[in-house]
């Protein structure tokens, strides 16, 4: 991928954060929404915009309101960017983010089982030197 196409993404990122920062009048639309990042397609004719939503459970329902105001927003950010040709956008739910932090979760519980697993063989350990003295 070219540079000039990760200048573009970088540009819509920051311009459709800034949008939907400042919030929609769709009740549909709920919670704290976050740009993860954006994929464009190489005639720079469409954009993949990437969000995540938290809480969870206000995902499908809020990327359906903003889906609605697709091309709102991108005639919002078509004013503030000076781009040749401006991508039609759609949104898509994030969810490696979910997944990431589900990864993170096992991984700490298994340190935390690891770590109760040599306190509890310490501790044993102790006791049999003192029993065979």
């Amino acid at each position: 991928m070219s540079t000039h196409s990760h200048q573009i993404e970088s540009v819509l990122k920051r311009s459709v954060q800034d949008v939907l920062t400042r919030g929609l009048n769709d009740p549909r639309v709920r919670g704290l929404i976050s740009v993860t990042k954006v994929d464009v397609s190489p005639d720079y004719a469409e954009a993949i915009v990437w969000c995540s939503v938290l809480p969870e459970q206000h995902g499908p329902l809020s990327i359906k309101g903003i889906e609605h105001a697709a091309s709102w927003i991108r005639r919002t950010v078509a004013d503030k960017v000076s781009l040749r040709r401006m991508p039609r956008l759609s949104f898509r739910l994030d969810e490696s983010l979910k997944k990431q932090a589900e990864v993170l979760s096992a991984i700490n519980e298994g340190r935390r089982r690891d770590e109760e697993d040599r306190a509890r063989r310490d501790t044993n350990g102790d006791q049999d030197e003192e029993s065979t003295s």
